[in-house]
């Protein structure tokens, strides 16, 4: 009885890019009258997920119930950053009756878990369930390969390399804490190809838990909200590459080296766009130039009233309007870009420099 007096809570897992934000605006717009609170941890220094989310006009989403926490990775703050905004949610006059919490690409969502057993919220919160976004389209290409054991025999035999790739290790963590993982954009990759990715990522996962296909986060929400898994409790059997780490922190500052070196994240400003199309090109080159893993923002067009968001995992790109200007709104355009660590800050920012030049002539 205990368990039903709490409020649960959602933790949405996944890889940069693997559609995150579009599967949680999909059940805000579709919650049915439930009350949901929105935790973001957003990997960068702007906030574009949450304004993603308060710009897309969901009703019933107010601002107060977007929280978003830019300080770092979620499982490496958990103290400082995420308990205070929980004990803050719980403690309201009007709770909210679910709570979801979207985590950046790079965290590991088992130490965000065991925060869960904390005195200060553990006899408010529960963790209802972990739920894990492949990008379907990635996977396919072998950017996360299905089989661990060969890519680290393949490791091994290149002396060139003298470490893990902590992308491998992050990516098979989000798998082993999930209660149900979505295999995202099936809709890009086809029938045939999702069903096979589905086959290998089920050898990968914990007995009982399911791979859904979809497209564009569309499921229901009665499907991802009431699962009950109360993963607080269930800890030992979510296996986790940083086990050790955990182990040795478990009653200090709860600090996770997982090689969140290995990340830079920066913003460039954009001026005005005259074609966003050219930019999306100019972008892709860019990303092939320089290895960039994540490209997000908003820029202006000119002669448009709306905001022109940008969103690029690679090479694939979406561009959309999201919404109209605000009166006196800043429209300094902006993009966060996020790469392997060392990636050019100055040859990115002229190139888009140099677009700019080349678009105004």
């Amino acid at each position: 009885m205990s368990q039903l007096k709490k409020i649960p809570a959602t933790v949405i897992t996944g890889f940069l890019g693997a559609g995150k934000t579009t599967l949680i605006r999909h059940m805000l717009e579709n919650a049915g009258g439930k009350r949901i609170a929105l935790i973001i941890n957003e990997f960068g220094d702007l906030g574009i997920d949450r304004q993603i989310v308060n710009g897309c006009g969901i009703e019933g989403c107010d601002e107060d119930d977007v929280v978003e926490l830019a300080n770092g990775c979620i499982c490496c703050t958990v103290a400082d950053d995420f308990l205070p905004v929980m004990e803050a949610l719980v403690e309201r006059d009007t709770p909210p009756d679910h709570i979801v919490i979207e985590t950046s690409g790079l965290a590991l969502p088992k130490p965000l878990i065991r925060a869960f057993n904390w005195p200060e919220i553990k006899t408010r919160v529960t963790v209802d369930g972990v739920v894990a976004v492949v990008d379907g389209p990635a996977l396919a290409a072998g950017q996360f390969a299905s089989n661990i054991a060969a890519v680290q025999a393949q490791r091994q035999a290149d002396e060139s390399l003298d470490h893990d790739n902590p992308l491998e290790e992050v990516f098979t963590d989000q798998l082993l804490a999930a209660d149900m993982v979505l295999l995202n954009k099936a809709d890009v990759i086809g029938e045939d190809e999702s069903a096979r990715l589905i086959a290998e990522l089920s050898e990968k996962l914990r007995p009982g838990v399911h791979v859904v296909a979809t497209s564009h986060g569309d499921i229901g929400v009665d499907v991802l909200l009431g699962l009950d898994a109360g993963a607080e409790d269930d800890l030992a059997a979510r296996p986790s590459h940083h086990d050790h780490h955990d182990d040795d922190h478990d009653d200090d500052d709860h600090h996770h080296d997982h090689d969140h070196d290995d990340f830079d994240s920066f913003i460039v400003k954009v001026p005005v766009q005259q074609d966003p199309a050219a930019l999306e090109a100019r972008l892709i080159e860019i990303v092939e130039a320089h290895n960039v893993l994540r490209i997000k923002g908003f820029v202006e067009v000119a002669g448009k009233p709306m905001r022109h968001v940008v969103q690029g995992v690679g090479t694939r790109f979406t561009r959309y309007f999201d919404r109209a200007w605000g009166e006196g709104e800043d429209r300094q355009g902006r993009l966060v870009v996020i790469g392997q660590a060392g990636i050019d800050h100055a040859a990115i920012a002229n190139a888009l420099a140099e677009d700019a030049q080349e678009s105004a002539a």
